[in-house]
């Protein structure tokens, strides 16, 4: 199992394609949060709202600002890592190659999961720090105080963050099993993440009320809810307190079982060509 990781790891950190989503991750991250904001900050008159924006930009507001994407766009990047690292193996046809150095497809399975649950954790890492970093440099160039988050609400964030990764990157690794390949389960996710689920919310929902509940119970919500249990600010896209923060956990939680279950389930039965 060990070694079976370890080749995967070196297989995931050696694709360009990778590092491209993380450095597109950090781009947009940074651009959407603290970029685009603070030149509106530095640029607009004296104000109401003025001092409001320049606060939500410091470093005590690092955690809601570093996990606020990952109910949509930082989300579907992940689940392109998803896609890329499962669905790949049917584009190249290596399945063959690799089920002959290790038989067992649940084990295989398991080792890209355990892979990819790492990488996530590293993508929302690397946000963290790349955040940190800009809101030091928005505190120093105004002259305001540089107080962080505490230490348990990072790690909460931290936590949180990762598992809407996670869950986003399994559900990418079922689509591409389900589909067998990559450039379709791509843009089935991408349709979801960004076209849809926007749909439901700001269309659906305020019409119809079974919509609205229904919302409730689906993966893109909660993520939404349990980010702004966690911090992040109500006006970035996704991002809605529909449920309590501990439900929103315990759901987004169930979908990452419920995704990884039914992704080994289909890679056991189905035949891999």
């Amino acid at each position: 199992m060990r070694d079976a990781i370890r080749a995967e790891t070196i297989k995931l950190v050696r694709r360009p394609a990778i590092r491209a989503l993380l450095a597109i991750a950090l781009g947009l991250s940074l651009t959407f949060t603290y970029l685009i904001p603070y030149a509106g900050y530095a640029g607009g008159t004296d104000g109401p709202r003025a001092d409001r924006g320049l606060a939500a930009l410091l470093p005590d507001q690092l955690v809601g600002n570093s996990i606020g994407g990952l109910p949509v766009f930082l989300g579907a990047l992940m689940l392109i890592l998803g896609v890329l690292a499962v669905g790949s193996e049917y584009a190249w046809g290596t399945w063959k190659t690799v089920l002959t150095q290790d038989p067992v497809r649940l084990r295989v399975y398991a080792a890209k999961l355990v892979t990819l649950g790492l990488a996530a954790l590293a993508g929302v890492l690397a946000v963290f720090a790349a955040g940190a970093v800009a809101s030091v440099a928005v505190a120093s160039a105004e002259d305001r105080a540089i107080a962080w988050p505490g230490a348990g609400d990072l790690l909460a964030g931290i936590a949180g963050g990762w598992l809407i990764a996670a869950m986003w990157t399994v559900l990418g690794a079922l689509v591409g099993i389900a589909l067998r390949g990559v450039a379709l389960p791509v843009g089935l996710g991408l349709v979801w993440l960004l076209a849809v689920q926007n749909l439901l919310a700001l269309i659906a929902a305020p019409l119809l009320g079974w919509v609205a509940q229904l919302q409730k119970a689906l993966p893109g919500p909660n993520a939404g809810s349990l980010v702004a249990a966690l911090g992040a600010g109500g006006d970035t896209p996704g991002v809605e307190a529909l449920v309590g923060g501990g439900r929103a956990a315990l759901t987004v939680g169930a979908y990452l079982l419920v995704f990884a279950a039914a992704g080994g389930a289909l890679l056991r039965r189905r035949d891999i060509l």
